[in-house]
């Protein structure tokens, strides 16, 4: 983090060039190359530290990409905490992602009679295929004092693939998937993550 120059420049150029997700080609390694390199890390099996290395620098010039499950859609491999969208079976855009942690946790819930409850569940993102069903161009707060979510756009239930400033290589959510900010803008102006139509499946 923090280093700049052409070595730089040229690493993001390629990452791009893969379909890594680079929000911009500046020559600058902050956040967002560092996002990319995590996805490039889990992808080629390496430890996730956001640093190019050796073994990373070598994932980048062979061109790691993922294996796709799908023909045309939206895959979140929870294993290696990616998303991928896919079309006509080629990946196009890979991001570093992060699921449901496992953990327990508590929310509240206000009855019928105006008393409120504390509920427990497991953070867990469910497996399965669907189709996006809702959408928020906004920053939502959640209804169960969960937190916000950037511009989510939802799976099934509650769940959804929403923007975070806090995107780490590992599972951290309640079970959404978090991706970048910058991230999710890019998945609202591309066009791959339309309500109605397109399809995601988390396995």
């Amino acid at each position: 983090m923090g280093a700049s120059g052409p070595k730089v420049k040229a690493a993001q150029e390629r990452l791009q060039s893969l379909g890594y997700f680079v929000p911009a080609v500046d020559g600058s390694y902050g956040g967002g190359t560092r996002q990319a390199v995590y996805a490039i890390q889990k992808v080629a099996g390496l430890p996730r530290t956001g640093e190019i290395d050796k073994a990373t620098q070598g994932a980048i010039a062979r061109g790691v990409k993922p294996q796709t499950r799908i023909s045309t859609g939206i895959e979140i491999d929870l294993r290696r905490q990616i998303l991928v969208v896919v079309q006509n079976g080629r990946p196009i855009k890979v991001m570093n992602a992060s699921s449901g942690n496992g953990q327990t946790f508590t929310y509240p819930v206000k009855g019928d009679d105006g008393k409120t409850v504390t509920h427990t569940a497991k953070a867990t993102t469910p497996t399965g295929t669907w189709t996006l069903y809702n959408e928020r161009d906004e920053l939502w707060k959640s209804t169960l004092e969960l937190g916000t979510m950037y511009r989510p756009k939802y799976i099934t239930g509650g769940i959804a693939i929403h923007g975070s400033p806090s995107v780490p290589p590992t599972p951290a959510s309640h079970g959404c998937i978090r991706v970048t900010n910058a991230g999710m803008d890019w998945l609202w102006s591309s066009g791959n993550a339309k309500v109605g139509s397109t399809k995601v499946t988390v396995f």
